[in-house]
This record gives C-alpha cells, sequence and structure tokens, in this order.
C-alpha cells in the first residue's frame, strides 16, 4: 500500500471532463487548425463511403439480378469496388494527418515542458523528484498525444458515421430504422457501467505502475548498496509482488474489456434479428424488399461499431485529463529565479569583487511556522584576486554560501553584491557566466571527453579544450585514451575514476575563463596517486581570480589569503590560518581534531 504522501498517490484520476483543461488542449492544436480542418472533412467523406455499400447490396438485390441486367450489374460491382478504394485511401490519408499532428502537438509541448524545467529554480526540484519529472515529459505528453492522434479528431469520425447511418436507415425505411435502434438502451446501459468499471482498473494500473517503476529506480540507481548488504533475495521477492500487483491490475482491466465487446457484439446480433424478424415478416407483407432488409443488417453492423470505439475513446479522454492537469501544472509552476525587468550591467572592466550583505537564508519552515535559518546574519567582503576559505562543521552552511551567489536561491533578507552590483538586479546568464564552479559529485554527461569540457558551446573550441586539459593535468589520462577527447564517457562518466572526472571538471571551469572560481569540496575524494596532480591542477585554476574554497579538510586551505569559519549559520571567526590558530577559538579546536586524527591513522 502506497505511503500517504508518495509519488504513486498522484496518479489518482480527476473528472473524465475538464472544460478548461480542454480548451487549454485545444490551444496547441490552434497552429495546426486547418490540418485538423483536413482530417476532419477527410473524417467526413470517408463516413459517409460507409453509407455507400449497404445502398448497393440493395440495388443489386432488388434490381440488377431480378431484371437480369448483366450490365447494371458489373457497373454496381465497379462502384463498390471504387467506394471500398476511394474510403480506404480517404482512412489512410486520415491516419496520416492525425498521427502528424499529435506528433507535432506532442513536440511542441515537450518542447516547452523542457524549457521550463531549464529555467526552474532549485527549490521545484527540491519539491519534484527527477523521476516524477521525467514522467511528465514522457509518459503524460504521450498520452496527449494519443489523444489528438486517435482520440478527439476520430471521435469526429465515429459521430459522422453514426449521423450518416442513422440518416440512411431513417430515410430508406422508418419503422425497419426503430426496430434495429431497440437494443440501443441496453447499450447505452452496458456502456456506462463498462465506464466505471474500466475507469477504476485503469487508476489501479496507473498507480502501480508508479509503484513498480519507482521501486525498479531506486534499486538500479543503489545496486551497489543493495549487493553489498545482500538484500537481491529479499528485493527480488518484494518486486515479484509489485510485479504480480500490476498484472492483477491489468488481467481486471482486459476481463471488462473481455466482457464489454461480446455484450456488444450480443446486442448487435439481437439487433440483427430484429431486423430479420420484422423484416422478414414486412417482405411477406410485401412492404420491404430483401435487398432493403440486406442493406438493413450491414447498416446495423456498421452502426455498433463506433459505440465501441467511443466508450474507449472515453477513457482515453479520462486519461488525458488526468495527464493534462499534471502537465499543466508544471507549466504553471511559478520561477522565483528570474530576471529582473529593468536588469543592471556589470562594471565594464569586472574585478570580481565579492560581498555579502546581513545575509539571511532558511532553505524551509519549522512545524511553527517560523523559519528554519541556515543562514544568520552573515557579512563578509571577497577583495578582487583573493583566495577566500570557508569552513565549518558539517550543516554549518558553507554550500548555502555558494547557492546563494551562484543564485540558485534568493536571500531572505540582506543582499548579495558582485563588483558592487546586487545580483539580483543582473541577468542570471550574465552572473554566472562570470562563475565557475567545481563541485566535490562531478556531474559529466554521457557524452565525449571534448563535449565534457566545452558542454557543448561554440565558443569554446578545439584549441581551448586541449589548452585546459594541459594546464590542469588532464591531458595525460586523455591520452591515454582510445579515442582521446572524441572517447564516450559512460553515464555520469563511470568509465573513469574519481580524480579523472574532477580533472575534467577543472578542465572545463578553466575553458569557459571565469572571473571568480568556487571550488565546494572539490578535492575531498581522489584518488592519493592523482591527489598531487590535483593539487597542481587547483594552483592553475586558482591563478589571478578571485577564488571562494570550501574544505573540510583544514591542510587544503591552509595557503589561502583568508579563511571564513562559519558555525550554526553564523559567521564567528576570519582570519590566516595562523591568526586563526593563535586565536584558539572554533577554527583552532577543528585543527586540533583532524590533527589527531591523523596523526591516530
Amino acid at each position: 500500500m502506497a505511503r500517504p504522501g508518495s509519488l504513486q498517490e498522484e496518479e489518482a484520476l480527476g473528472k473524465a471532463y475538464d472544460a478548461r483543461l480542454m480548451r487549454r488542449l485545444l490551444r496547441y492544436i490552434k497552429p495546426y487548425r486547418w490540418y485538423v480542418l483536413l482530417a476532419v472533412l477527410l473524417l467526413m467523406l470517408a463516413s459517409a463511403a460507409q453509407i455507400v455499400g449497404p445502398w448497393i447490396t440493395q440495388l443489386v438485390i432488388d434490381v440488377a439480378i431480378p431484371d437480369g441486367d448483366l450490365g447494371y450489374l458489373g457497373r454496381l460491382a465497379l462502384l463498390f469496388l471504387g467506394v471500398t478504394v476511394v474510403a480506404f485511401g480517404l482512412e489512410y490519408a486520415q491516419d496520416i494527418l492525425t498521427t502528424w499532428i499529435g506528433q507535432s502537438v506532442m513536440y511542441d509541448l515537450r518542447t516547452e515542458i523542457f524549457e521550463k524545467l531549464q529555467r526552474s529554480d532549485l527549490r521545484y526540484y527540491d519539491r519534484n523528484p527527477v523521476g516524477r519529472l521525467m514522467t511528465r515529459i514522457t509518459n503524460d505528453v504521450e498520452t496527449l498525444n494519443t489523444l489528438f492522434s486517435s482520440g478527439v479528431v476520430s471521435a469526429f469520425g465515429d459521430v459522422f458515421t453514426l449521423a450518416f447511418i442513422v440518416v440512411a436507415m431513417l430515410s430508406m425505411n422508418f419503422r425497419l430504422a426503430l426496430v434495429s435502434f431497440a437494443v440501443l438502451p441496453l447499450v447505452f446501459v452496458s456502456a456506462f457501467l463498462f465506464r466505471a468499471y474500466i475507469r477504476e482498473a485503469y487508476r489501479d494500473i496507473r498507480v502501480r505502475l508508479a509503484r513498480l517503476n519507482a521501486f525498479i529506480h531506486e534499486r538500479i540507481t543503489g545496486m551497489s548498496i543493495v549487493q553489498l548488504f545482500n538484500r537481491e533475495g529479499p528485493d527480488a521477492a518484494r518486486h515479484a509482488e509489485l510485479n504480480e500487483d500490476h498484472l492483477q491490475a491489468h488481467l481486471r482491466s482486459i476481463t471488462y474489456y473481455a466482457l464489454f465487446f461480446p455484450v456488444i457484439e450480443f446486442f448487435t446480433a439481437l439487433a440483427l434479428a430484429l431486423i430479420i424478424w420484422y423484416g422478414g415478416l414486412r417482405i411477406l407483407d410485401g412492404v420491404v424488399t430483401v435487398g432493403m432488409v440486406a442493406a438493413f443488417l450491414q447498416y446495423a453492423r456498421r452502426f455498433f461499431r463506433p459505440i465501441q470505439d467511443l466508450s474507449e475513446k472515453y477513457n482515453l479522454l479520462q486519461s488525458a485529463m488526468a495527464s493534462s492537469e499534471r502537465v499543466f501544472k508544471l507549466l504553471d509552476e511559478e520561477i522565483d529565479i528570474r530576471d529582473p525587468e529593468d536588469p543592471l550591467d556589470f562594471p565594464a572592466e569586472g574585478r570580481g569583487r565579492i560581498e555579502f550583505e546581513d545575509v539571511w537564508f532558511a532553505y524551509a519552515d519549522m512545524e511553527d511556522g517560523s523559519p528554519d535559518w541556515v543562514l544568520k546574519g552573515v557579512s563578509f567582503v571577497v577583495q578582487p584576486g583573493e583566495k577566500v576559505a570557508i569552513v565549518g562543521h558539517t550543516g554549518a552552511g558553507k554550500s548555502t554560501l555558494i547557492n546563494l551567489l551562484m543564485r540558485f536561491y534568493d536571500v531572505d533578507r540582506g543582499r548579495v553584491l558582485l563588483d558592487g552590483v546586487p545580483i539580483d538586479r543582473v541577468r542570471v546568464d550574465a552572473l554566472r557566466a562570470r562563475i565557475g564552479l567545481v563541485l566535490q559529485d562531478v556531474f559529466l554527461f554521457s557524452e565525449d571527453v571534448g563535449y565534457n569540457i566545452r558542454l557543448g558551446s561554440p565558443d569554446v573550441g578545439d584549441a581551448a579544450v586541449r589548452s585546459a586539459a594541459e594546464r590542469v593535468g588532464a591531458d595525460a589520462f586523455v591520452a591515454r585514451l582510445e579515442r582521446g577527447y572524441g572517447q564516450p564517457l559512460g553515464e555520469r562518466g563511470s568509465t573513469l575514476s574519481v580524480g579523472e572526472r574532477q580533472l575534467v571538471s577543472f578542465a572545463r571551469a578553466l575553458a569557459f575563463d571565469p572571473e571568480i572560481l568556487v571550488l565546494d569540496e572539490a578535492t575531498s575524494s581522489v584518488d592519493s596517486e592523482l591527489e598531487a596532480r590535483i593539487e597542481t591542477a587547483t594552483d592553475e585554476l586558482l591563478r589571478g581570480r578571485t577564488s571562494l574554497v570550501i574544505a573540510h579538510r583544514l591542510s587544503t586551505v591552509q595557503n589561502a589569503d583568508r579563511i571564513i569559519v562559519l558555525h550554526h549559520g553564523e559567521l564567528c571567526e576570519q582570519g590566516t590560518h595562523q591568526e586563526l590558530l593563535d586565536e584558539g577559538g572554533l577554527y583552532a579546536r577543528l585543527h586540533e581534531l583532524q590533527f589527531v586524527s591523523a596523526g591516530a591513522a
């Protein structure tokens, strides 16, 4: 059973039809409205073609055969064949056109969602798991594609087919038509019951599929932990349980469909029996002809098929409404980190001066509604070209300073300035273009080495890529790769060691030549054999730049121009390494603890 608030609970279905959501969905069809009209026209013609066959059948039986007119019989046969070929061509063109419309709408919608995700701030990603967002841009959009390609437009075809057949039957013989329609109340009751059951079955499938996908995603991502603690057996049993639950939900939906379609077929047969019975009586009375009864039998068979299709399209509409509601909720999400309406420019001669003025920040509120402050009144200045280290216990707020400087989040109180300009008064891209960030957890894409250094930027050519790699010492291991800078890397750079991935990230930062460089625990988890090379790379990166260095290992920041010590979100000390040791405060205690630990090791 899913826990309250879990990812699976959002899969509950809303209303089967929501006019507001449908109006918004139809806006995406607007650029293709003429193609939609053409598709509807093709459907009308194809539906009209379906009433010609039974009419030809009546003429053959009532006129051509009794009169022995072989020429007329041949012409009717050719007409029947021609109408069939034309109907086939119309249906083929309509299928191609509606599929193209659906794919085009899906392309537009996925593009809009991806652009929105790229602009969304980190608070949004804090609230929404990646798996949920992937579902939006893939499964939910695909459901809407099905609605547009085989739902909305095709439903018009079913309606047209029903309307044309009803008109044809009523025009041919009013009483015989009413006899044919006598079973319709039973059909509508069956469709209503089917709709209710299949709705619940569909919801069960969606919920169980979400649970299964979430479980598989977690176990594959954490496979090393699963294997380390010998959890393969219990996890396999849990997967089998979830898989069985999903299977049973599917079987229930199949059972409903397996019951519904034979029921409709039974009602179709009942209608045919009524036509044969009543039509036979009228033939004996000389009121109707044999050809007319034969035509009615064909019309009746064609009449009930669109009713089945419309019942299925109801469920598709219901699914599309749920998917559209989730997609539009994503698109309507407010973006907190945005460019100002009247942005300022940085000074023409960039210097790299960083200033925090009485900065307060909280990621979330506590249970009583008051902010859970991570930073409390932090103020300091980093001069151009200065190397400043930031240290403190875990949770002291070190990485939060970087998040605010990069404007991944906005401060709650106070200001952050760069070269005297508040960073919330400049364009976000202009701010981040001036800052290079190297993280402890390096993210590499499943592309080649060159791409991971330039990140696809046309401003960073091959020469700049090679130069940056050489300056940080990454060229040595790149030269050993089979395809050099063109060597594809595994997911997140899995084919490289931790140290090699770190060197690639250093080369990336250097290739973009930022004025300010931020190292966030960038050297805390590297191979010992590459540690010296990484220290050399770090020195090369920091030369001539304003730099902020966050580190747990105090040995890596002893040569900083200044060290800032954070404690519980407050700036409690700052000074050089020796000055802070002489003060005998928190930094001195941290240094002593690390020195004792290193000595004991």
